[in-house]
């Protein structure tokens, strides 16, 4: 599906999310583009939106492509593709070194992003986590499905499960 822009975007799916407009949504947005979409979807839900701080973990000679991702929070989850990473003879080492790299640059985002301001609580929540883009799925995987802080909502969207098979 094509949009105008991020905004179009996101008007657009929040207009297929309005039936979880009584469930108290809060909209987990990834940075940067998602949150783009998130405002849209949580300005039509009247719902609360925060971020989730992913990044890629790419190859090592072609960063563009994801071989998994990593999330922040308390303790940290990465989401890696065995399978890939195996046909690409990466080696842990590599994994493991990307890894804190990307770490080093969630723990940078987050004091310029939400210093000082802390995260939006989601226990009994309905958590919609929203990107911008999935090209092999990774980034989202790791941001929603996921981070201990979607899991403890009271529902987060099971499309992405479907849609990156």
């Amino acid at each position: 599906m094509k949009f105008a822009d991020r905004s179009e975007a996101g008007r657009r799916l929040a207009d297929k999310l309005l039936h979880l407009k009584n469930r108290q949504p809060l909209v987990l947005a990834l940075p940067r583009g998602g949150v783009a979409v998130g405002f849209e979807i949580a300005g039509a839900l009247d719902a609360p939106l925060d971020i989730v701080l992913v990044r890629k973990i790419g190859a090592p000679w072609q960063p563009e492509l994801a071989l998994g991702a990593v999330t922040d929070g308390a303790s940290h989850e990465t989401f890696i593709d065995r399978d890939l990473a195996a046909s690409l003879d990466v080696s842990e080492v590599y994994l493991k070194e990307e890894t804190a790299r990307q770490l080093e640059e969630i723990e940078r985002r987050r004091k310029s992003y939400c210093e000082g301001r802390p995260a939006l609580q989601v226990a009994g929540r309905t958590a919609i986590v929203v990107d911008d883009g999935i090209a092999r799925c990774a980034t989202p995987r790791a941001g929603s499905g996921g981070p201990r802080r979607a899991r403890r909502a009271a529902g987060y969207a099971r499309g992405l499960e479907r849609g990156c098979r």
